[in-house]
């Protein structure tokens, strides 16, 4: 195995701001190159999700619970997905879009490879944008 030499960052996003938009304005401030989220934790008062094969963005109001938090950051864009719990322990998940407003606090910690970077570069398999991984000048 190869040790990968990693920085971590932390911070809180207050009631009101929107997820995905402070984490694209934290990787340009930080300078992300090879970002991903190691944990997160906090609420929502409005859901915006991109769900499993949707091509829409699902707007849901009402109080969530942040249970997960996944994906990577680098200057081409993030590729979150976010999971939820309302008040009755029903999840739902999807895509993190715009829209998604801190309803108490949002703790979150990120990590970044300092030995790679991230790329995303259309892939003709998928038809999407994906992920390229490398080494770091």
């Amino acid at each position: 195995l190869k040790e990968i030499a990693m920085r971590t960052y932390a911070v809180r996003l207050p009631p009101g701001a929107d997820l995905k938009p402070e984490l694209v304005r934290l990787t340009e401030e930080w300078n992300l190159q090879a970002g991903f989220i190691l944990t997160c934790v906090g609420s929502l008062q409005v859901a915006a999700l991109r769900l499993a094969n949707q091509p829409d963005t699902t707007i849901y109001h009402d109080k969530y619970e942040i249970v997960s938090l996944v994906g990577t950051l680098c200057p081409d864009g993030p590729h979150l997905h976010i999971s939820l719990s309302d008040g009755q322990g029903n999840m739902i998940g999807g895509h993190l879009q715009d829209g998604c407003e801190v309803y108490t606090t949002t703790e979150i910690v990120i990590g970044e490879m300092e030995d790679v970077r991230f790329t995303r570069e259309m892939d003709p398999l998928s038809g999407y944008e994906e992920l390229v991984v490398r080494k770091r000048a």
